[in-house]
């Protein structure tokens, strides 16, 4: 665990350091302050609703851009500049690398999230609200990146090229962010209802509402464990073949 934590600390330091995690952060707040309090066809204020659905789901989208991009280094150019093969000098196993690079993605991503804790505050001040909604959204936010991070990581393993990696990831999140939800809805029966199960927008519309299910948590813990599992054997396949 200490190896992983102090890979965390390199990759969540190396964020900083290159201005990535400012990126980010700053590319986050704007497009979801922009499309929750600004725009005039969705914000808060022409809902007149006490909630921060509108943020919620603009937050959905927003992260399904951006993981990609945040993920598609961590592994591809480990691998192409050669320092994954110093970090396996140093007795540190694959499962630690990729643990230790989802760790600092993840904190990353809710560092950003910390930074809209003032739309809560803001929204509280403005009505009634449903405390619940809200730590669920905040909840479905957080498991959904730690999906996309996952598959990201995965799609990282697979190659050296950084824009490949970011192209590999936005393909296998179009599946999971459309295509399921789409499938789902138009076929029945059996197929249908795997289809439906398997999207990510049936999970995450589910926590935004405040309902904390189970099976929502499996889902997500799911796609986590599958993600890393796949980025870990590709990146042992590949040291091994060097």
């Amino acid at each position: 665990m200490n190896k992983i934590w102090i890979i965390t600390r390199r990759e969540l330091a190396s964020f900083f350091d290159s201005l990535i995690a400012y990126v980010i952060i700053i590319m986050f707040l704007g497009f979801t302050g922009f499309f929750t309090w600004v725009t005039p066809s969705s914000n808060i204020f022409l809902i007149g609703q006490a909630n921060l659905q509108v943020f919620f789901q603009i937050g959905f989208w927003t992260l399904f851009f951006f993981i990609p991009a945040l993920t598609m280094k961590m592994l591809a150019e480990e691998t192409r500049s050669g320092t994954i093969e110093l970090l396996n000098t140093k007795a540190i196993s694959d499962w630690e690398i990729v643990a230790g690079k989802f760790m600092a993605c993840l904190l990353l991503v809710v560092i950003a999230l910390a930074c809209t804790i003032p739309y809560y505050v803001t929204v509280s001040q403005l009505g009634s609200v449903d405390h619940g909604a809200m730590i669920g959204g905040y909840l479905g936010l957080v498991l959904l990146s730690a999906g996309y991070i996952s598959l990201g990581l995965f799609a990282s393993s697979i190659t050296n090229n950084q824009i490949v990696a970011f192209l590999i990831a936005l393909l296998i999140g179009i599946f999971f962010q459309l295509l399921f939800d789409m499938l789902g809805f138009s076929l029945r029966g059996g197929i249908g209802n795997v289809l439906n199960y398997l999207s990510m927008r049936t999970h995450f519309d589910s926590l935004s509402r405040g309902v904390i299910d189970s099976r929502d948590l499996i889902y997500f813990f799911s796609v986590i464990g599958v993600g890393l599992t796949f980025a870990q054997a590709m990146l042992s396949k590949r040291n091994w073949q060097s």
